[in-house]
């Protein structure tokens, strides 16, 4: 794959333009049917995209190399993030999409804790700062206006 050839904010990026897509995408075709129903079709998507870069590039042959370790927290990461997905879709049909996707996105101000807490990241005061407003951003948009 080309991850090699763009820093990790581009891809971050990119990522954010992705995430912003989906929460629109979503919010319109959730509109009509069972929140669940629309989370399997876009796994379904998903999974055929993914199968499909794999079997391009080639890299089905580097499954063989994944420790017990890593399949477990992958497992794990897949759980975490099929439930946030279920959790995502249903906010999607009860909400605006303006404002469940910020609230979503609160998970950056979780993974900074988190990374402090677990894995034993060191932060500046700014970055708290910066989280401090991302945080305060977050609530001021689940008021109602």
């Amino acid at each position: 794959m080309m991850q090699g050839s763009l820093g990790w904010v581009a891809w971050a990026a990119f990522s954010a333009v992705f995430a912003a897509m989906t929460a629109i995408l979503a919010k319109v075709g959730v509109e009509s049917i069972d929140p669940d129903l629309a989370t399997f079709v876009r796994t379904v998507v998903i999974l055929l995209l993914l199968g499909g870069l794999l079997a391009v590039g080639g890299q089905w042959r580097d499954a063989g190399a994944l420790s017990g370790r890593s399949v477990l927290f992958l497992v794990l990461s897949g759980l975490a993030t099929g439930a946030s997905w279920l959790c995502y879709f249903r906010a999607l049909k009860l909400g605006d999409a303006a404002r469940v996707a910020p609230v979503d996105k609160m998970s950056v101000v979780l993974v900074a804790v988190f990374g402090v807490v677990f894995l034993e990241e060191k932060l500046a005061r700014i970055h708290w700062l910066g989280l401090a407003f991302v945080a305060l951003g977050v609530l001021l948009l689940t008021r109602k206006g």
